[in-house]
């Protein structure tokens, strides 16, 4: 379906923030996840908006136009959530970029959407402060892009999500009006929280043109390391056993290992093909004590290694294997190539139920599936490896990857922890919220923006608009 956008033209932009040509266009047609499942239609125009008031003229031309308008930024989706489902125009905020304002002694800073995440990390560390939440690709994402899929990273376990760290919107809706939300108090109990109805509604509501962000003092004690299990049972359940008992951990991921010979394929970072738990403790003062404490209960659980450091360029190394085992599962095997991006996250109880399930697929379908995740917030990344020109093959990982995802709804969690809907879990949003829920999803969509210039065909699985 095709849009006449020559209205743009009309519009107070630049020769530089508008383009038709078909090969900018098609470097918003899709995004990381979207790329490799196919998903993604091209736009008809690519925006450049520089300001709000450039967000609010193209939106309101547009709404009045019935031509739709998705949000885009970095390309770091993972479930075509800022790839145009209808064509129309993407709107690219990347140049809205700028540190608004910082204020240090309140602990917050006012961001343009388009900024990269570890940018406000640099921006801010000379005052000794970080914004905690940034998900692992923090240093190629942008705010605006987390704060569309309430993303969240390795330190949830301690410090929450990306929505528990925002304080305040500006935005857009669909017919132009610019509105502001929330405040710069730490708390308030006035009005509806419109601040975390926008967070995590992947551009279907509003555009985000401003976010006030929450910041944290930078722990003085930081120390990190790995433990080695014999079995993935075990590390489960000793991940399981250590947030029970509330041990003050920032990070505790999960690597299981065959993740961890894919990550040495990719990087030769001589890790141990065995179960892993990386672990990191922040804290200004007895951070040895939560160490030993985390110890003692791994060892209740077989742990075969138990090994910390503070010594930066080894939490470096291992770290770093962890942030790209994306890109090592994908160039694991050049004959496989993985289906779509595993995110379920389950109550911490259940976490070794989901992964032994996962892994029990594994075996029954004969097919590899690399299982790794934030384990500290219940949540598993995982990946079904198959050979795409075996159509039987294809057709056993997609159901793999739809049972462990039936399943992590079953038990009481989510299709996704933080990679959000799009166009790729649309299909289990009943199953987890029921229709009633659903429903009056629906309604607020309706009522914010009524045409559906916003972001169509994401989150819902059909228009019901």
């Amino acid at each position: 379906m095709t849009h006449d956008c020559s209205f743009l033209e009309d519009l107070d932009l630049a020769d530089d923030q508008l383009s038709f040509a078909e090969g900018r266009r098609e470097t918003h047609a899709a995004d990381w996840g979207a790329e490799q499942d196919g998903r993604g239609v091209l736009p008809d125009a690519v925006v450049w908006p520089e300001t709000t008031e450039d967000v609010s003229a193209v939106l309101a031309a547009a709404t009045e136009r019935d031509v739709p308008v998705t949000p885009y930024a970095a390309g770091t989706g993972l479930e075509g959530n800022a790839v145009p489902a209808q064509g129309g125009i993407s709107m690219d905020l990347t140049r809205i970029d700028d540190i608004v304002d910082y204020r240090p002694d309140d602990f917050q800073i006012d961001v343009g959407p388009g900024i990269i995440g570890s940018a406000v990390d640099e921006y801010v560390a000379g005052d000794g402060l970080f914004f905690p939440p940034l998900p692992s690709s923090g240093d190629i994402s942008t705010i605006g892009g987390m704060i569309a899929t309430d993303a969240s990273g390795m330190q949830t376990v301690k410090y929450g999500e990306v929505a528990d760290w925002v304080l305040g919107l500006e935005a857009v809706l669909a017919d132009g009006t610019v509105v502001r939300t929330g405040s710069r108090a730490i708390k308030t109990s006035s009005g509806y929280n419109l601040t975390e109805l926008l967070v995590g509604s992947e551009g279907t509501l509003a555009v985000v043109t401003e976010a006030t962000l929450r910041l944290a003092g930078r722990p003085q004690q930081i120390r990190g390391g790995r433990a080695i299990f014999e079995t993935l049972d075990d590390a489960t359940a000793a991940v399981f056993d250590a947030v029970r008992t509330d041990v003050d951990v920032a990070r505790i991921e999960l690597v299981d290992g065959l993740s961890a010979r894919m990550a040495n394929e990719y990087l030769d970072s001589g890790l141990p093909d065995a179960p892993m738990v990386f672990l990191e403790f922040h804290a200004n003062h007895g951070v040895e004590e939560e160490i030993d404490l985390c110890r003692t209960i791994f060892e209740d659980h077989d742990v075969a290694r138990f090994e910390m450091s503070d010594d930066d360029a080894e939490m470096e190394s291992l770290w770093r294997a962890r942030r790209e085992l994306a890109y090592a599962v994908q160039s694991y095997d050049p004959d496989l190539r993985p289906l779509h991006p595993g995110d379920v996250t389950v109550p911490i109880s259940a976490y070794p139920e989901i992964v032994h399930e996962a892994k029990r697929l594994e075996e029954e379908y004969g097919l590899l599936v690399p299982c790794f995740g934030h384990a500290g917030d219940g949540n598993l990344h995982y990946s079904v490896l198959v050979d795409p020109d075996d159509p039987e093959q294809l057709e056993r990982g997609e159901q793999l990857y739809k049972e462990i995802v039936e399943q992590a709804i079953a038990i009481g969690g989510t299709s996704t922890g933080e990679h959000g809907i799009g166009q790729g879990k649309q299909e289990y949003l009943e199953p987890e919220h029921g229709a009633g829920a659903v429903d009056a999803m629906r309604r607020i969509k309706r009522a914010l923006d009524p045409t559906g210039t916003l972001n169509p065909g994401k989150i819902f699985p059909d228009e019901g608009e």
